[in-house]
């Protein structure tokens, strides 16, 4: 199931995508940081808004699905670049477990160049989207550990500032198998490293 398709992965213009991140980064460099870091803030239309500091959060990961190892389409493409707001994160080094609250944000970024003077491989390429993750218990009460998935990537590849939480079906469900809490902490080593010894 965790190949299976999910919206968020259509691919999403790099010029959308970075005007879009531009003036997000903007607007985080004029209020504290503290004002918005570990919390999902909303519109009036009930739409995830992009949390504005995330570059600020703890970065857990980049896992990296290819195009060219999944018949020239990946399910996912291609790095995805995870962060957790800091409070969430903090908690869970306490307890491993992820507190109400927790926001995940991905990025997504094509793959580049193949090789360099270092050797051949897989180097960063292009900013092709966002999307975001929220455990809330009380606004996603009906679904599936209580998390809800949020993709910022438009009809006709459009950047979007905001958006509504996916159907269950669209995501949820390929965060069912196989994970920890609806996450997969096993991609993710900092997080591995952060989980309290039992």
């Amino acid at each position: 199931m965790e190949k299976q398709r999910c919206t968020e992965t259509r691919t999403w213009k790099a010029k959308s995508f970075t005007a879009l991140l531009a003036a997000v980064t903007a607007i985080a460099f004029t209020i504290p940081v503290e004002a918005a870091q570990g919390a999902a803030k909303y519109n009036a239309k009930g739409e995830l808004q992009i949390p504005i500091n995330y570059r600020q959060w703890v970065f857990v990961g980049a896992p990296v699905t290819p195009n060219d190892l999944n018949d020239g389409k990946a399910a996912f493409q291609e790095f995805h670049h995870v962060y957790i707001d800091s409070a969430s994160y903090a908690a869970y080094k306490k307890t491993g477990k992820f507190p109400n609250g927790t926001v995940l944000v991905k990025e997504l970024v094509t793959v580049g160049a193949k090789s360099s003077s270092s050797g051949n491989g897989y180097f960063a390429g292009e900013f092709s989207g966002i999307a975001a993750s929220v455990k809330d218990a009380k606004r996603f009460a009906k679904e599936p550990g209580n998390w809800a998935y949020f993709s910022f990537m438009g009809e006709n590849g459009k950047a979007l500032a905001s958006a509504k939480a996916q159907a269950t079906a669209a995501c949820n469900v390929c965060h069912q198998q196989n994970t920890e809490d609806w996450v997969f902490t096993r991609h993710y080593p900092v997080l591995r490293a952060a989980r309290p010894a039992k």
